[in-house]
């Protein structure tokens, strides 16, 4: 479930918990802040999803790049290896 979804599941459980309330059912204060605290602990806000994701996205460009650094330092070593001790022609 996308963090979008579940931000419009606890939007609509808050909308339901308020019509109740204002019908009289007043005991909803410890569950409401209940789930309030927990959401605001388990879910990530949308910059923290997008952060992570910049993060995530730096890092396999990173990779990327030191195996092209380790394929051009293979490279360089074969054409220094043939060059120093290839067959004589």
């Amino acid at each position: 479930m996308s963090s979008t979804s579940r931000a419009w599941v606890v939007a609509a459980t808050m909308g339901a918990v308020e019509a109740l309330k204002d019908q009289g059912i007043c005991r909803w204060n410890y569950p409401l802040r209940s789930l309030h605290q927990h959401a605001k602990n388990h879910l990530r806000s949308a910059s923290q999803t997008r952060k992570l994701s910049s993060q995530s996205s730096a890092a396999v460009r990173n990779q990327l790049r030191e195996e092209k650094a380790k394929q051009s330092e293979e490279s360089l070593r074969t054409v220094m290896y043939l060059s120093c001790w290839g067959p004589n022609n």
